[in-house]
């Protein structure tokens, strides 16, 4: 530790600055060297704790990854029990369960896949029912348009004739009334 110089006490085995060197080369030759050296060494025990410190962070470096060597083992083992177990007995386990629930699950898929199938032929043959009953209640209705515009027409024919008739009826009415007051007129 008294190997550092007074100016340099945390700088060992390194090049001095420039502005060291002026002080080294003033205290070199004078009587004060050994008080510098002696306040150097007291500045450096005293002030300086890096060597204690990195002792101390060394130390607790060590210390840290022995705990988590032996922790990442332990871990380590567990996993690798667990896996042997799961592969031993919980997989061959698993897989049987899952098969067994799959071949239910796909014979309950298959007797609901029928029943839809039968419901849509069903739906289709009621829709067919129905389709052909309504088709035979337009050609009804249209048969029945058709005999209603023959007798409204027929109708209209017999009104038109009606109406002819009465007009002539009127003409001849208003031809004799002219006739008889033109008699009278003539007075």
């Amino acid at each position: 530790m008294s190997g550092a110089g007074p100016a340099s006490p945390g700088r060992r085995g390194a090049a001095p600055l420039p502005g060291e060197r002026r002080r080294e080369a003033l205290a070199a030759g004078s009587p004060i060297q050994p008080v510098i050296k002696d306040v150097g060494e007291i500045y450096s025990r005293l002030l300086d704790h890096r060597p204690v410190i990195q002792g101390e962070i060394r130390y607790f470096v060590k210390e840290f990854e022995e705990k988590r060597g032996l922790r990442e083992l332990r871990v380590l083992e567990n996993l690798k029990n667990t896996i042997f177990e799961t592969n031993e007995h919980v997989l061959p386990k698993c897989e049987q369960a899952m098969h067994d629930n799959l071949n239910e699950a796909f014979k309950r898929l298959q007797a609901a896949n029928d029943m839809i199938n039968r419901l849509q032929e069903r739906e289709r043959e009621e829709r067919k029912l129905q389709m052909d009953k309504l088709m035979a209640r337009e050609e009804k209705r249209v048969a029945h348009w058709e005999e209603f515009m023959k007798e409204q027409q027929s109708k209209q024919t017999e009104v038109d004739e009606e109406h002819r008739k009465a007009m002539e009826r009127l003409k001849e009415q208003y031809s004799e009334m002219e006739k008889e007051l033109a008699k009278y007129v003539s007075f």
